[in-house]
């Protein structure tokens, strides 16, 4: 396994449309070890999302994982959409791997129900919800040329690292 330089802002791949991933390719063994890499970038960073175009790849893939209390499984969304949002919002903290040392509080629908395929080439159609679904909404917007910060509507909880360390942050945290 490898790890995968992260494309930052400013990186025109982070403001593209991913490409589709065909079915046939989801089962090469290049495809299977472009999802191993990712997940070794995502925990070695530490996070608990990374879309492909943040690794310079313009595809429909994305691998998530928090673990603990209040986390989710090990996921893999290939060619993945968001079939429903739920009616109730919930504003957040976020982060993101390709905007470096900022955080800023975003507001998302707390359930979603998200088709497509995982990493056998097989179906799948869940609901998530709490972080999980902000996780899924997060990564998901990587595969349309939106980044968190483009989904604030208050930039004053626009916060440095250091800054959310100090004055915000109440456990422990990862960028999605």
């Amino acid at each position: 396994m490898a790890i995968l330089a992260i494309s930052k802002l400013g990186n025109p791949i982070l403001r593209q449309k991913a490409l589709p991933v065909s079915p046939g390719e989801i089962k090469k063994a290049a495809f299977q070890q472009l999802i191993d890499d990712m997940f070794e970038t995502m925990y070695d960073e530490p996070g608990i999302g990374l879309a492909a175009p943040q690794v310079g790849r313009s595809q429909q893939l994305v691998v998530m994982d928090c673990s603990g209390e209040g986390g989710f499984p090990k996921t893999v969304l290939i060619n993945p959409t968001i079939q429903f949002y739920g009616p109730e919002q919930v504003e957040g903290w976020e982060g993101c791997l390709s905007v470096d040392g900022l955080r800023g509080k975003v507001t998302r629908p707390s359930t979603v129900r998200v088709t497509g395929l995982d990493r056998n080439a097989k179906p799948f159609d869940f609901e998530a919800s709490g972080l999980y679904a902000v996780c899924i909404q997060h990564e998901l917007d990587h595969l349309i040329g939106k980044l968190f910060i483009d989904r604030m509507t208050d930039f004053s909880t626009l916060t440095q690292m250091d800054e959310f360390q100090k004055y915000w942050q109440k456990e422990p945290a990862s960028a999605i």
